[in-house]
């Protein structure tokens, strides 16, 4: 099972890398496509800075390309071998899938890349939660 305080849980979730208490997005959905990247300048509840420097995410584009050659592969396993149909059909699909999932890849890949860079902090969440009880 995926709870707070596994990196996974800030991957899918695409939650503070640091506390798991809020979204970094402005917006949750990604499909508002003029806020697909849109993200908060810092975590409200820890403070964690999520622009660690200038142009951070452009890391991001090198795992943006191999979450969509997994979600591409994965296409054509389930178009061409699972569901029989043909290489056109196949490719059509690959296609379709990245279309669809650009959002969704995007917001992934960049979750991804900070998580490589930070980690959960049992200690900041207390401390956190122990100063929001205080005010």
């Amino acid at each position: 099972m995926i709870r707070k305080g596994m990196k996974l849980y800030s991957i899918l979730f695409g939650v503070c890398p640091k506390c798991h208490q809020e979204s970094m997005y402005q917006n949750k959905n990604p499909y508002v496509l003029s806020e697909v990247i849109k993200m908060r300048e810092t975590c409200s509840h820890c403070k964690t800075k999520y622009q660690i420097e200038p142009s951070f995410f452009y890391g991001s584009m090198y795992v943006s390309y191999a979450v969509g050659i997994a979600f591409a592969v994965a296409a054509f396993i389930i178009s061409y071998n699972i569901l029989g149909f043909s290489l056109t059909i196949a490719f059509i699909a690959i296609v379709v899938t990245l279309i669809a999932f650009m959002p969704v890849i995007m917001r992934l890949s960049r979750n991804i890349w900070i998580n490589l860079f930070m980690s959960y902090d049992k200690e900041l969440v207390k401390k956190s939660t122990t100063e929001s009880k205080q005010h």
